[in-house]
């Protein structure tokens, strides 16, 4: 077999079975395999960031590596902002990057480029390989670095002529490494933390914030009277009706550190200590409370899980700390605004949904407001590098065909990588991408008055505004094959909504606020 059939073979074997991609003439043998073999699905992106962002939101969901396709160092250049994400995020992604044919790299031909360097600001598993003998050990060795805990990308640079000479076989299965163990010393000492009466707040992320290790950390916050926080963007967050709540870090430092104020003890459990995004004149960035001793847990590459659990053993409690039962209340009726929109988000969300979200300014009153909703899963932006939502949807959709997906989108960042949307009718995906449209970069303009840069003059409000011309999202969807509409009253989205969460495929709802 020839190259791209044993790094096909080897990446299906290891449990890759979907390839979100964007090839070029270097890739095209991988994508004859693909088709040959048939045991891994081909996803088509129209952009790089739309395909790295779709292997973010497949692995955070089925916590198993999608690969994602690109086309030499522009083409991974492309897809890097989704990939800090995804780093952000631990979640294990397998990056195949083709790369000129070895006889032909000499020349410096106009797409030459150091892919090598490009992958490593990811700061993950990297390896070129030499032949094509090399492709399938190196395939496996991909998918374990990449399942490695705690997660990560995982990037094979491979030259055309090693995927279309013959002499490859398709290599064993490597299994990954298994995260390290908690000392028992360690929990004992937090326990202790915890039977103090000191003021103490249980900060989670990571895999802290879904399935049993949220549950665990639900029942230590609450027989230990302590606060369970939870990282201001989480990769993933299993909450709603029933389910223990986890408080957000917000996301300005200054309501950090009213949320934290008074707080002694600060344990960590897959969460690192707060600090602010940006540094702001005169201020520190560190947002730990002066007088808070900071305790981890787990850290990187730890069982989290195991570790939570074996605390809540010994602060077994009858209750999970969780929201308040399913009651929920009606879809509102009157005006159109933010508010209303969570309300009518509360009453609509279904079971069992997942919600990408890349709501940015809105996401905060969002996320508030459907805390009680039924349980479902909320993906968060973890990189802070916008055009995530709508990828991060597309690949949820393709990971669980059987649940609706919500991509609360705001406008300025949903132009990144709008192109997600063609992936998402092409596919049939059952994605419902409710617009914030606010015409602005408004989160710039609020981080205007942060800096202390005074009123906006007419240049800085030009750069943050999105009007002159206005952005038409029902035409931009419909024009990559998504019904889109408008609504103007909150009767209007309610219908809109439910609309689009009966029929098939997706829908995109442009909100005006």
């Amino acid at each position: 077999m020839n190259g791209a059939e044993a790094l096909v073979q080897t990446l299906a074997a290891s449990g890759v079975d979907v390839c979100f991609a964007n090839p070029g003439t270097t890739e095209l043998h991988v994508v004859a395999a693909l088709d040959d073999i048939g045991t891994i699905r081909g996803v088509l992106g129209l952009f790089e960031g739309a395909v790295t962002g779709a292997a973010d939101g497949y692995a955070r969901m089925t916590g198993r590596p999608a690969a994602a396709l690109l086309h030499l160092g522009p083409g991974l250049a492309n897809g890097l902002a989704n990939l800090h994400n995804a780093r952000r995020a631990f979640t294990p992604v397998v990056v195949v990057v083709g790369e000129h044919a070895t006889d032909h790299q000499h020349y410096d031909a106009p797409l030459q480029s150091d892919i090598a360097a490009l992958a490593g600001t990811v700061e993950g598993w990297i390896r070129r390989v030499g032949s094509a003998a090399d492709v399938g050990p190196a395939a496996a060795e991909a998918v374990a670095a990449a399942m490695g805990p705690p997660g990560r990308v995982a990037t094979m640079i491979v030259p055309a002529d090693a995927s279309w000479y013959d002499g490859a076989e398709a290599a064993p299965v490597i299994p990954p490494t298994t995260a390290r163990d908690v000392a028992t010393q360690t929990i004992e000492e937090i326990a202790g933390v915890l039977r103090s009466s000191e003021p103490t707040a249980l900060l989670i992320g990571g895999a802290a914030t879904h399935g049993e290790a949220l549950r665990h950390a639900g029942r230590i916050a609450g027989a230990a009277g302590a606060r369970l926080l939870c990282e201001t963007f989480p990769a993933r967050l299993e909450r709603g009706a029933g389910l223990p709540v986890a408080e957000r870090l917000a996301y300005l430092p200054e309501q950090v550190r009213e949320q934290l104020a008074g707080t002694r003890h600060l344990i960590l459990a897959g969460a690192r200590a707060p600090v602010s995004f940006f540094g702001y004149p005169e201020q520190s960035g560190d947002l730990v409370p002066a007088g808070c001793t900071v305790h981890e847990l787990a850290g990187t590459g730890t069982d989290v899980a195991a570790a939570l659990g074996a605390l809540s053993e010994r602060h077994a409690a009858p209750h999970l700390g969780g929201a308040p039962g399913s009651a929920r209340g009606d879809a509102p009726t009157d005006e159109l605004t933010l508010q209303s929109l969570g309300l009518a988000l509360a009453a609509l969300l279904p079971e069992g949904a997942i919600v990408s979200d890349e709501a940015i300014t809105a996401s905060a009153e969002l996320a508030a407001a459907t805390e009680t909703a039924p349980p479902h899963d909320w993906l968060s932006l973890t990189g802070g590098a916008i055009g995530q939502g709508i990828p991060v949807a597309t690949g949820a959709a393709v990971a669980c065909p059987d649940r609706p997906v919500v991509s609360l989108q705001a406008d300025g960042s949903a132009v990144y990588t709008i192109s997600a949307l063609w992936t998402q009718a092409r596919e049939g995906l059952d994605v419902t991408t409710v617009l914030l449209g606010n015409r602005s970069y408004k989160i710039l303009a609020m981080e205007v008055g942060h800096l202390g840069l005074g009123e906006p003059g007419r240049l800085t409000q030009d750069m943050l505004g999105l009007s002159r011309p206005d952005l038409d999202f029902v035409a931009l969807a419909r024009g990559f094959g998504v019904p889109g509409e408008r609504p103007g009253t909150v009767e209007e989205f309610n219908a809109a909504f439910s609309r689009a969460l009966a029929e098939p495929g997706p829908h995109l709802i442009d909100v005006r606020l």
